[in-house]
């Protein structure tokens, strides 16, 4: 009775090298991704035909009630206070639910222009 040879691996056989592949692409990915803070709060952002969304690292957020949140700053007097060294050039946008009132979101505008904010865009979703 003959048994089947096992098979030896060669020497130059060796996985070695695929570790170091599989190593190299999870720092790659690692390294790519964009993590993004959590949002203070819930925001349920108006629906909107829009072309192109909107574009901007900062984002000041407006919640149903009327509270605001810009990074770390919480409230009107904080935030505005924290929006005090804005580069002009930079792109604000403006995530604001949609149940906050239109005069809420009027009365902001002037305080932002007044913060050193010129562009700013507003975060809507898609009807």
């Amino acid at each position: 009775m003959q048994f089947a040879r096992t098979r030896t691996r060669k020497a130059n056989e060796s996985t070695i090298p695929m570790i170091n592949v599989v190593f190299l692409l999870l720092i790659f990915f690692l390294m790519t991704a964009q993590i993004t803070p959590p949002e203070p709060f819930e925001v349920t952002p108006p629906e909107a035909s829009v072309e192109a969304p909107a574009t901007g690292q900062l984002v000041l957020h407006v919640s149903a009630e009327g509270e605001m949140a810009f990074g770390d700053a919480h409230g009107e007097e904080d935030v505005l206070a924290a929006l005090g060294d804005f580069v002009e050039e930079d792109e604000l946008m403006l995530r604001a639910d949609r149940g906050v009132p239109a005069d809420l979101i009027a009365s902001l505008l002037p305080k932002l222009a007044q913060a050193g904010v010129r562009h700013l865009n507003l975060v809507s979703t898609a009807r």
